[in-house]
């Protein structure tokens, strides 16, 4: 019943949603396999094979950080970073090049890159360094451990108490389960049958009314006199966003 620890990021958004990752890189695999990490790590990825694709890319997603590969087919990384930077001061840059000399990496970082990481590279090495220049940027924050936070929504799973806007919300228990499972998948429109499986531990199969019951109780503690958090998605099921 209890959800992987890729449905549980370590880090957020301020606003509690997954951080948005930019990948740019020619290389296919390299690209794949990065990509592959990130979204384990519960975070929100896209990517781009070339510098034009990278920006045109970046203004529709707005990533809170980019993985820039130096050498790229048209345009080289350091031109690609200030055009980012044109729209999107604050993003956090962390180079990827296969090049090793001095001179390339001051060049990097005097272009605005906040870190380098030399080809080849470990992920492990890219993960932690990513993480440090969202925590310094403030861009993201950490959650502190069974803490799951979507807007003002926060739920303290060891203590079991949910607060809306600092405002305490009584819960059966029930209605608790149904909570953390859209909570720890925000944004993610999930089935009454998917909510069934892992709340009620049902087959799915003439049960949908329970669903609706309990979402219906949720929406009266929860919502009730706010903006509403748990949308419905007409024929799909339900989402839970701020």
């Amino acid at each position: 019943m209890h959800a992987t620890s890729r449905n549980l990021p370590d880090l957020l958004r301020p606003d509690g949603t997954p951080v948005r990752v930019l990948v740019v890189d020619d290389e296919p695999d390299l690209v794949e396999v990065l990509c592959a990490v990130l979204r384990y790590e519960g975070w929100e990825v896209r990517a781009a094979a070339d510098g034009a694709a990278a920006v045109r890319v970046a203004r529709e997603f707005r990533p809170d950080a980019v993985l820039l590969d130096v050498m790229l087919p048209d345009i080289d990384g350091i031109e690609v970073l200030r055009r980012l930077r044109a729209g999107a001061p604050h993003v956090c840059v962390l180079f990827l090049t296969a090049r090793d000399a001095v001179e390339d990496r001051i060049a990097g970082i005097t272009a605005g890159g906040d870190d380098y990481v030399t080809k080849p590279f470990s992920l492990e090495e890219v993960l932690a360094r990513l993480r440090g220049l969202l925590r310094r940027a403030g861009m993201a924050r950490t959650s502190e451990g069974d803490r799951l936070v979507v807007g003002d929504l926060v739920m303290d799973e060891d203590a079991r108490e949910v607060t809306r806007g600092g405002e305490l919300v009584e819960l059966t228990l029930t209605e608790f389960e149904l909570l953390r499972f859209l909570m720890r998948n925000p944004r993610r429109v999930l089935s009454k049958a998917q909510i069934l499986d892992r709340v009620w531990s049902y087959d799915f199969g003439g049960q949908a009314h329970v669903v609706e019951l309990y979402i219906s109780y949720l929406r009266k503690k929860i919502d009730a006199g706010r903006p509403p958090l748990i949308h419905t998605v007409r024929g799909v099921g339900y989402v839970l966003r701020p």
